[in-house]
């Protein structure tokens, strides 16, 4: 798993900020920033994920849940990808 995690990071980092919608501009630039840290954490602790982050991953993940049906494609493209990386760390951390 934590191949999968290292490569949809990876086109994560690479891919350019989309445009989103005003209103959730900076909610949904906080989530990429907090699983961002979360990813690079998970990968600099040698694949460990403690129970503080994955509850924060948790709550963000919720987040981008409720976000994503107002998206555009690309945006949603993004974050989608970033709710799988969320996902993943989660599922790591069982």
């Amino acid at each position: 798993m934590k191949d999968d995690i290292l490569a949809l990071w990876h086109a994560h980092r690479q891919a350019p900020l989309p445009d989103v919608p005003r209103e959730s501009m900076g909610e949904l630039w906080v989530l990429d920033e907090v699983i961002g840290g979360c990813v690079n954490f998970y990968l600099q602790a040698g694949g460990a994920l403690d129970a503080p982050r994955k509850a924060v991953l948790e709550d963000c993940r919720a987040d981008l849940v409720r976000l994503l049906p107002d998206m555009e494609e690309t945006a949603a493209s993004y974050f989608s990808r970033l709710e799988t990386l969320a996902g993943l760390l989660i599922q790591a951390s069982d």
